[in-house]
């Protein structure tokens, strides 16, 4: 018993040595502010996707405008699942990382690699509706404003006596993870992963115009956005013709008073007249076009 005792109390003092004095373990401590601001990019996320669910307009955006074409672009959504959806989840984890682990290099790592993925995917998705779109959504802008100020909070509170990485090899890491998230994000919305035939409709899209088919519409009608969305790549070579070149409720143009269009988009081909978006099935039919 004595040396079962005295062998005990070695390990004790043993354990007790090989920790240091920093070591010991840390109660939970939430960093309130990423939290905080993790949480309001929840919210205005499940904003926007409740928006877009219920197809109501938003708060400062015209029927019509740069939320539209937003919302009815290939950029809307991932996955099968609304953007602003996938949004709030990855917030919603942020949050979760910096409330329930305790303080230390560990819980800042997670949240920064985090933080940057989320970053760059926010720049990325802005990007493509300014550039591709020329369009901007004022509760998109709210959410990458909000990335932002997490990405700032993060840096600026990396624990000063944690043994990191240092600062240039973490720039470097990190810069891998941006090329490999704006990498695989192109590749998502590039036409090679859309499962489209890209020949195929843009073959389509000149037999149409060939034929005299006509596609009328407006730059600003999420319709058609959603229309030429179909045809991807190959939407450039659609017979559109331009009825609201001035914007929503502008006059519509002489041409397109004078065929009576009332709706955006409208197909007229073979002189029978077709409303509503047209899968490109549908009008390989209408047309006549054997692909």
């Amino acid at each position: 018993m004595a040396k079962a005792g005295h062998k005990g109390r070695h390990q004790t003092s043993k354990g007790q040595q090989g920790r240091a004095p920093g070591d010991a373990p840390r109660a939970r401590e939430p960093d309130w502010v990423v939290v905080g601001l993790a949480l309001l990019g929840a919210g205005i996320s499940l904003y926007l996707a409740l928006a877009g669910w219920l197809d109501s307009g938003l708060g400062l955006c015209a029927e019509g405008g740069g939320c539209d074409r937003i919302r009815a672009s290939r950029w809307s959504a991932l996955l099968g699942l609304p953007v602003a959806l996938w949004g709030a989840a990855f917030y919603l984890l942020v949050a979760g990382v910096a409330y329930r682990m305790r303080p230390g290099l560990k819980r800042w790592r997670r949240v920064a690699l985090l933080v940057v993925v989320g970053l760059v995917f926010s720049l990325y998705l802005t990007g493509a509706g300014i550039l591709a779109l020329g369009a901007v959504c004022p509760g998109c802008l709210a959410s990458l404003a909000t990335m932002v100020a997490l990405f700032g909070a993060t840096l600026l509170r990396r624990p000063a006596s944690a043994p990191g990485v240092p600062w240039g090899q973490w720039w470097g890491q990190n810069l891998i993870v941006v090329i490999l998230v704006v990498g695989a994000t192109h590749l998502y919305y590039s036409d090679l992963l859309l499962g489209r035939d890209t020949q195929r409709l843009e073959d389509l899209a000149v037999h149409l115009e060939a034929t005299g088919a006509e596609y009328y519409g407006a730059y600003w009608c999420p319709s058609c956005q959603r229309q030429e969305r179909l045809f991807g790549s190959a939407a450039d070579h659609l017979p559109f013709i331009e009825c609201s070149p001035g914007g929503q409720g502008t006059p519509m143009t002489r041409r397109c008073a004078q065929a009576g269009i009332e709706s955006y988009p409208t197909w007229i081909i073979d002189g029978r007249r077709y409303t509503g978006v047209q899968t490109p099935e549908d009008l390989a039919r209408y047309s006549g076009f054997d692909g």
